[in-house]
């Protein structure tokens, strides 16, 4: 009785050892018709030039992503209008999440309203992964400004219409949608003078060329405690930590024209499958958590930390489309 009890106990070992094995092929064979992914190299597109924020963003995740999927996760840089190019490129890839997007606002909330038409529907074509940062941006004056908030600006603008200019990066760019709509919204008389690039604008601020302009805080913060550049306000949802007495536009009573922060996201192909879309979040979120990468790749970069599910950065999208549709028919502004 005994050895045929023995030899139960060893067959059910043998049996839950055989499940064990089993569960363990199981876990890493994929369902049957479900292809294991990726099943080939990721490509991520930039539609901007290599060594920008959007670039290095995209870089750093990539190097991290091959590392946890074993397949090369390759950054190509796709230049041209107004990141247009990239932006197709991916809306017209295969929906399998082999080919991803990693690019800034004016792709997803500008483009539509500047452009009477484009090659990719930003709704359809393209599908949310993550907003991965933000970019707060600073409504900036030169120094010899005497007015020190916007609505002392709106006076002094009143009161000497045509004298004051500010820098923008073209037709549509967050500069020129809030100084446009506070143009629309208070009658001031303002004269807009369009540069290639954020640097160019920075530089004719400082050097004195033009009196206004909105640029990011992390560029912006230097040249403020050097006494070059005095805040006004800041387009946030809340005051920056480090310049606790700079109002958000909101506090300042200019919400309604807020071109809002810049950012940068992650977007797959329109139609990949919603397991893809979640398993590459979730691997970016752990990428995101590393302390490393956090104070290398955000914190020292002056990038807000956001790395939102595609369920919040989709309602945060159509959030900000509603509003930059209406700011842009507001001021006019079209594609240069």
């Amino acid at each position: 009785m005994r050895q045929g009890s023995a030899a139960a106990a060893m067959g059910r070992r043998r049996w839950l050892a055989a499940c064990a094995t089993a569960l363990g092929v199981a876990a890493a064979v994929p369902a049957m018709g479900q292809p294991a992914w990726p099943a080939r190299p990721v490509r991520i597109v930039v539609p901007y030039a290599p060594g920008g924020g959007v670039d290095v963003i995209a870089r750093a995740l990539a190097d991290r992503l091959g590392q946890k999927w074993g397949r090369p996760v390759i950054v190509e840089n796709k230049l041209g209008a107004a990141s247009i190019i990239g932006a197709d490129a991916v809306a017209k890839a295969a929906p399998d999440g082999h080919t991803l997007l990693v690019t800034s606002e004016s792709t997803i909330t500008s483009n539509p309203f500047l452009y009477d038409k484009l090659p990719y529907d930003a709704v359809r074509g393209l599908a949310p992964i993550s907003q991965l940062v933000s970019l707060p941006q600073m409504v900036l004056a030169h120094p010899s400004v005497k007015a020190n908030s916007l609505d002392e600006l709106v006076a002094q603008a009143k009161a000497r219409p045509n004298e004051l200019n500010y820098a923008s990066m073209g037709s549509g760019s967050l500069p020129h949608l809030l100084f446009e709509g506070l143009r629309h919204k208070t009658g001031i008389q303002i004269t807009q003078i369009p540069y290639k690039g954020i640097m160019p604008a920075v530089t004719a601020l400082i050097g004195g060329e033009v009196q206004l302009a909105m640029v990011g805080a992390a560029i912006a913060e230097p040249h403020i405690r050097a006494g070059k550049m005095k805040p006004l306000a800041i387009a946030r949802a809340s005051r920056l930590p480090s310049e606790p007495n700079v109002p958000t536009l909101a506090e300042a009573g200019y919400a309604d024209i807020d071109p809002r922060e810049s950012w940068f996201g992650l977007f797959a192909t329109g139609g990949t499958p919603d397991a893809v879309i979640q398993r590459i979040h979730a691997d970016v979120k752990a990428i995101a958590a590393d302390p490393e990468f956090q104070q290398r790749f955000v914190a020292a970069r002056g990038f807000d930390p956001v790395f939102s599910s595609p369920a919040e950065f989709t309602a945060a999208l159509r959030d900000e489309m509603r509003h930059k549709e209406r700011l842009i028919r507001l001021t006019g502004a079209k594609a240069d």
